[in-house]
């Protein structure tokens, strides 16, 4: 049984990733962790506070903590029918990743899923959020970003952007993989380059994407870059018609390209579809 984590702070945005969580993986036999870490760090900056009235804030943000989880878990028995999936809720004292890691390593967790607030003004709302944190902190897992306000329909097309200078092992591609044999996914793999040519050590690495995807739809794609990179793998998103992006996080390589890139900062990485992020390796 597959086992999933979504971490949630009751927004609509955290809705919107139980919602979409359940539909992506309704074929999977899933145990759906939801958790909430509660903190009191803004009563924190209010003034000094006894050790005995910090307790009462504890146990007063715990017991809502379990009230609102409460309301979830009964939503979700009430309107979610589907005998695959198992939920369990999780109220965890600390800040989200303060907790998170704990929580992955004790569950057995092998996929996060998040959901992204979206653009509201001038804020970075990805890069520089709790989101972006966790991948940083959890590189060797995989995370599945929802972008806010998302309605998932179906899983037909999904690129997954490389530059072959790292494997992808089978491990690697664990969670792809699962999502293709469940969807029968046409697989991009998308190459933007200038020049189009392969070292050896490409050409191998480009090999074993092959061996390991062999039951499965793909083809190699190649475009030239005309932008910041981000914005020709969005680009080469809208024009396949992609409804996830599947992106490597292998050190100092294409993941640190895109990472470092002042566009994504700007954009706050404004995906309009799902990206799922794989677990990294040294």
């Amino acid at each position: 049984m597959k086992k999933l984590l979504i971490p949630t702070d009751f927004s609509d945005n955290a809705w919107n990733a139980i919602f979409n969580t359940v539909k992506i993986y309704a074929e999977t036999n899933c145990k759906i962790y939801i958790m909430h870490a509660y903190e009191p760090d803004a009563m924190n900056k209010l003034g000094r506070k006894t050790q005995a009235r910090l307790g009462v804030l504890y146990d007063s943000l715990a017991q809502l903590s379990d009230q609102e989880l409460g309301k979830v878990s009964s939503y979700l028995q009430e309107n979610h029918k589907n005998d695959k999936h198992q939920f369990e809720t999780l109220s965890e004292k600390g800040t989200l990743l303060e907790v998170i890691p704990g929580v992955v390593s004790r569950l057995g967790i092998e996929t996060v899923i998040m959901g992204t607030q979206g653009a509201t003004g001038a804020k970075e709302i990805f890069l520089g959020s709790n989101t972006v944190k966790v991948l940083r902190q959890l590189k060797n897992y995989p995370i599945l970003i929802i972008p806010s306000g998302y309605n998932f329909q179906r899983l037909q097309t999904a690129v997954l952007p490389t530059d072959y200078q790292e494997p992808l092992t089978n491990a690697d591609l664990s969670p792809l993989i699962h999502l293709a044999a469940n969807w029968s996914i046409d697989l991009h793999i998308l190459y933007i380059t200038d020049e189009g040519l392969y070292n050896e050590k490409q050409e191998d690495h480009k090999k074993l994407l092959t061996e390991n995807l062999s039951a499965f739809r793909y083809s190699f794609k190649e475009r030239k870059p005309t932008a910041e990179l981000w914005q020709d793998i969005s680009g080469y998103c809208d024009e396949a018609g992609a409804e996830i992006l599947v992106l490597p996080r292998h050190k100092h390589t294409f993941f640190e390209k895109i990472i470092r890139e002042a566009v994504v900062k700007k954009t706050a990485f404004h995906s309009r579809i799902p990206v799922l992020f794989l677990s990294a390796r040294d």
